[in-house]
C-alpha cells in the first residue's frame, strides 16, 4: 500500500525526521488560506499523487506570493498529471499540499528498501538528488551507494556514517545525515514498509538537513499491525479492479496486456504469463484464484477480468490438486452467463475432477476452446486474439 507525500511526512516528523511545514488542502480557497499559515515568502504547490516525476508533469510550483498559490492551486487541482510513473492515462489531482518553501544548498538522494536477496534493509543514497535515480544508475552508476543493515544488528554508528561519506558530507551536517539515518531505520522497521525513497533530501543554507519529499510503500501482508497507517489508504489512488479483487480475497495485479489470465497458483500463475509473452503476446493482469476458490471466486474473478477493456482474450489455466476442475467450470460458466463472452476464451484444465469439468463446459453451448496443455492454451488464446483483431 502507498500513501502520499504529505500522510509520508506526517509518519516521518513522527519519529522525529525534518519535513518542512505544510498542510494538505482539497480546495482552492483551503491552498490560500494554508499559505497564510506558513512563514513564506515563498511557497511551493505540489500535486498530491501516487507517483513519482510530478515536478516535470507540472504538478509541483512555486509562488512568491499568495496570489501565485491560488493561481497554482487553481491550475493543478483537478488537472490529468501524467508522468513516468502513470502511464498515458494520467492520474487526476484531488488534493494539493501547501509548503513553506527551503532555501536549498544542496540536493541528495536517499531511500530505504528490503533487499530480497539479502533478506535485509538496504540503504541507496547519492549525491545526485532531485533526478530519476533509474538514470543516474543507468548513466553514472558509481555516484550510487547501496548498504545493507543485519537485522540482528539493527543500525549502528558505521551505518550513520557511511550514509555522511556517500553523501560528501562533513561536520554538523554529517552528525546530522547518521541521526536521520537511525531515524528512518527505526520508522521502516517499526512501520513494516517494504520502500521510504527520500528526493530530495536537502541541505539548506543554514546547514540543516530537511527531507523535502519522501514516498513511502508498506508491506500489504503486515498491515493489519498497523491500523494508523491503514487510515491513510486513499482508494481513488488504486485500481478498482484491484479493489474489487481484494473483497473476494483474489491475489490480482492489473497489468498493460491484452490477454486476461485466471490462473491457481501464484508460480503457475507466473509461469502462463511467461508463456503468453513467449508467443509474442502481452498478459493483462496477474491473478491467482488460490487453491481452494469457489465458484463464487471464480465467478468475480471473471467479471473483473472481463470489466478491463484492454482485454482481447482470455485464458483460464487450472491444474486442480485442491481446486477442483469442475467447480472452476462451473464458475466460469456461470460467468459467462452472467456478463457475457465479447472476447476468445481459453480453457486448460487438469487435475482432480478434471473429465466432469470439461463435460460441463463441452454440454454449455458456449464458445469455449478447449486446450490440452499450457503450452497449447498459450498458443490457441495468442493465435484467437491475432485473428480477432
Amino acid at each position: 500500500m502507498n500513501i502520499h507525500e504529505y500522510q509520508a511526512k506526517a509518519v516521518l516528523s513522527g519519529f522525529g525526521a525534518p519535513v518542512p511545514q505544510g498542510y494538505p488542502v482539497f480546495s482552492v480557497d483551503e491552498a490560500v488560506e494554508a499559505a497564510k499559515k506558513l512563514p513564506g515568502p515563498v511557497y511551493v504547490v505540489k500535486a498530491q499523487i501516487h507517483a513519482g516525476g510530478r515536478g516535470k508533469g507540472g504538478g509541483v510550483k512555486i509562488a512568491k506570493s499568495i496570489d501565485e498559490v491560488r493561481a497554482h492551486a487553481e491550475a493543478i487541482l483537478g488537472m490529468t498529471l501524467v508522468t513516468h510513473q502513470t502511464g498515458p492515462a494520467g492520474k487526476e489531482v484531488r488534493r494539493l499540499y501547501i509548503e513553506d518553501g527551503a532555501d536549498i544548498a544542496s540536493e541528495f538522494y536517499l531511500s530505504m528498501l528490503v533487499d530480497r536477496e539479502k533478506s535485509q534493509v538496504a540503504f541507496v543514497v547519492s549525491t545526485e538528488g532531485g533526478m530519476n535515480i533509474e538514470e543516474v544508475a543507468a548513466e553514472t552508476p558509481e555516484k550510487i551507494i547501496t548498504f545493507s543493515v543485519d537485522p540482528a544488528t539493527g543500525l549502528l554508528p558505521h551505518h550513520g556514517r557511511a550514509v555522511a561519506r556517500a553523501l560528501k558530507l562533513s561536520g554538523g551536517a554529517a552528525k546530522q545525515a547518521g541521526k536521520l539515518a537511525g531515524i528512518l531505520y527505526k520508522a521502516f522497521t517499526a512501520k513494516d514498509m517494504s520502500l521510504l525513497e527520500i528526493n530530495p533530501l536537502v541541505l539548506t543554507g543554514a546547514g540543516d538537513l530537511i527531507c523535502l519529499d519522501a514516498k513511502m510503500g508498506f508491506d500489504g501482508n503486515a498491515l493489519y499491525r498497523h491500523p494508523d497507517i491503514m487510515e491513510l489508504r486513499d482508494e481513488s489512488e488504486e485500481d478498482p479492479k484491484e479493489l474489487e479483487a481484494a473483497k473476494y480475497d483474489l491475489s490480482y495485479i492489473a497489468l498493460d496486456g491484452q490477454i486476461g489470465c485466471m490462473v491457481n497458483g501464484a508460480g503457475l500463475a507466473m509461469s502462463t504469463m511467461d508463456i503468453i509473452k513467449l508467443y509474442g503476446a502481452e498478459p493483462a493482469n496477474f491473478l491467482d484464484v488460490g487453491g481452494g476458490a469457489t465458484a463464487e471466486k471464480v465467478t468475480a474473478a471473471f467479471k473483473i477480468i472481463t470489466s478491463d477493456p484492454q482485454v482481447k482474450g482470455i485464458l483460464v489455466n487450472i491444474f486442480g490438486g485442491i481446486m477442483r476442475c469442475d467447480v472452476i467450470a462451473e464458475g466460469v460458466i456461470t460467468a459467462v452467463q452472467e456478463v457475457g463472452l465479447k472476447v476468445p476464451l481459453v480453457v486448460r484444465l487438469e487435475g482432480t475432477n478434471v473429465k466432469r469439468g470439461k463435460e460441463i463446459i463441452a454440454q454449455s453451448g458456449l464458445n469455449v476452446i478447449s486446450a490440452d496443455d499450457l503450452d497449447d492454451a498459450a498458443q490457441k488464446i495468442v493465435a484467437a486474439v491475432k485473428e480477432a483483431a
